[in-house]
């Protein structure tokens, strides 16, 4: 049985990428019967029935989370391995191709609560950023809206986080430097993972620093044999 209309809330950091993705899931909502209220930070929380927390930094305050029934967050990783921050990003460094996506119930403990739904990204391991972030901008709507879809079902087989924990520490510019005495090949998953705009790759070399950018280009045809370059 799904949710019936409620008042939620949407509270993502003012500049996450995920926001030029979000109007696509509020639409979906609004279809649904539910009011939206879209905010960037949780001192504009207000007493409500369900908030999201996507791609949100911040932690709440117990006062904060007792503002609605239920307080949500999407995590790419299978929890309680993958605790913290940039989780898919570690992830494609460390080679993973099948990033698992876990909705979850907020506490006042990081990214501990209860798991509602859990789902996959695959990935073929040539994707950067701007491509994996929209399989995973994908996935994040399609969990919250199977939440509300299936919301008696889904509160019924909610399970308790089990096993060992692993934790992520926040990504820094310097994660972006390459090394140049390894090759292009042995780094292509930190290209993956670099901002090109905010977190740029760089290399340091011969006592200066060199910015450097990736972007995908369409592949050139065969030239035949003794052809002149186009």
């Amino acid at each position: 049985m799904a949710l019936a209309p409620s008042r939620l809330t949407l509270l993502s950091d003012a500049s996450s990428w995920l926001n030029d993705d979000l109007p696509q899931l509020i639409e979906a909502l609004w279809r649904r019967g539910h009011a939206v209220r879209w905010i960037h930070h949780p001192t504009d929380l207000a007493p409500g029935d369900v908030c999201l927390l996507l791609s949100c930094g911040r932690l709440l305050s117990p006062d904060q989370l007792a503002l609605h029934r239920h307080i949500l967050v999407v995590h790419e990783s299978a929890l309680p391995q993958g605790q913290g921050w940039s989780p898919m990003t570690w992830q494609i460094l460390e080679g993973a191709s099948q990033i698992p996506i876990t909705l979850f119930e907020a506490t006042a403990a990081l990214d501990a609560g209860p798991i509602y739904l859990q789902h996959t990204i695959d990935l073929q391991g040539t994707e950067l950023v701007e491509e994996w972030r929209a399989l995973q901008a994908e996935a994040t709507i399609a969990l919250c809206l199977e939440w509300l879809d299936r919301y008696a079902e889904v509160l019924a087989h909610a399970l308790p986080q089990q096993g060992e924990a692993s934790h992520y520490r926040r990504r820094r510019p310097a994660d972006s430097e390459l090394d140049p005495q390894r090759s292009l090949a042995e780094q292509l998953n930190v290209l993956r993972v670099v901002d090109n705009q905010r977190y740029p790759a760089f290399v340091e070399l011969r006592g200066r620093r060199y910015g450097l950018q990736i972007q995908p280009a369409p592949l050139r045809s065969p030239q035949p044999p003794g052809s002149p370059l186009p």
